[in-house]
């Protein structure tokens, strides 16, 4: 009995140095793994070192594609129609002549006039050397020169009226889809069809107004539209002098040749343009960068150790993003693992571009 007491407590006083042996073991093994007192901490992150870049500054807008000159061809006068002269979907020059209203009545009116016209020329030729022989009074005379000069002025009318029985085309350009048919009756209101120059073609769009001081007229621009990989070019034409207040954006047009006649008034346009440029640019990748109550600040390294610097930020591409101040070529910004950094860290790098 006494033997297996002295057993029990051997056993006993032997579990209780192992448990203080592993005690102190895991104690001492947490105390070097963890980090030592005053000693900075290390922390991996890949690099970027900054330099020199061309950078190009392009904004990408919408617009839409107008023709040069564009009119929707309305009679002055009502009547009936007597001829359509043109093919729809035709080139017309200016001055031809496109669709005849009746113009009958005007046309005996100003036969009238014309004989009527004959008459009081030989009338007045005649007073006129009678007046010189005073065989007529100057009173007889001036009646019979302000009756023909009476009837000339009617002549006048009655052509300007027949001119409005004959629709022209007022530029060249191309004629659209008649609305109208021969024999059938037009008034004043009525649209005959429409009347557009497609060559060149303007195109309106709206930039921001903080670029406004970037542009000027005969700036180059490229545009893309649907349907078509082709890149064209334009040249700006002018530029809206005010804002609008509802978009803050400013009214631009520009000129294009449409010589192959590719391109359509009313047409979706992609628009492309620089609108500046700088060969010595700090560009640095956008996600170095960290967002801070008054701006912006990066990290970057400094004789191994982690450095804040407060930037200003400019132009912004698909992946970087130009600084203004804050940072100079050679500089060393760290890329990834910011968010874990603290000034005066320790730097291990990864990779460094």
């Amino acid at each position: 009995m006494k033997k297996a007491k002295t057993i029990i407590f051997i056993l006993a006083a032997i579990a209780i140095l192992a448990l203080i042996k592993i005690f102190f073991l895991d104690d001492k093994k947490s105390q070097q793994a963890g980090p030592q007192p005053g000693r900075p901490q290390v922390t991996t992150v890949t690099a970027y070192i900054v330099k020199p870049e061309k950078l190009e500054n392009r904004i990408f807008v919408t617009g839409t594609l107008l023709a040069n000159e564009e009119v929707n061809l309305v009679p002055e006068t009502a009547g009936k129609v007597t001829g359509i002269y043109f093919q729809e979907g035709s080139k017309v020059s200016k001055g031809q002549l496109l669709v005849r209203i009746n113009d009958a009545d005007l046309q005996a009116q100003l036969k009238k006039l014309q004989l009527e016209e004959k008459l009081a020329a030989e009338k007045e030729a005649r007073q006129k050397k009678l007046l010189v022989i005073s065989a007529v009074s100057q009173e007889e005379y001036d009646a019979a020169l302000t009756s023909l000069n009476s009837i000339k002025a009617d002549i006048e009318i009655v052509q300007a009226q027949i001119s409005k029985a004959q629709i022209t085309a007022p530029f060249s350009g191309i004629i659209g889809l008649k609305n109208i048919s021969e024999g059938g009756y037009v008034n004043t209101s009525t649209s005959i069809a429409s009347i557009q120059q497609t060559d060149p073609l303007k195109i309106d769009f709206f930039i921001p107004e903080k670029y406004a001081s970037l542009v000027g007229p005969n700036d180059t621009i490229s545009f893309f539209v649907e349907g078509s990989p082709e890149r064209y070019t334009a040249r700006i034409l002018a530029i809206e002098p005010k804002v609008n207040v509802s978009t803050r954006t400013i009214q631009i047009r520009a000129l294009t040749s449409n010589r192959s006649g590719k391109l359509f008034p009313g047409s979706f346009a992609r628009i492309e343009f620089s609108l500046e440029r700088s060969e010595n640019a700090i560009m640095i990748p956008t996600e170095a960068v960290i967002p801070i109550l008054k701006g912006q600040k990066v990290f970057i390294s400094r004789n191994g150790k982690a450095e804040e610097s407060i930037i200003e930020t400019g132009v912004r591409t698909e992946d970087k993003v130009q600084v203004l101040k804050g940072l100079q070529p050679g500089d060393t910004v760290i890329t990834t693992g910011i968010m874990q950094l603290r000034a005066g860290n320790m730097l291990k790098f990864a990779s460094v571009q």
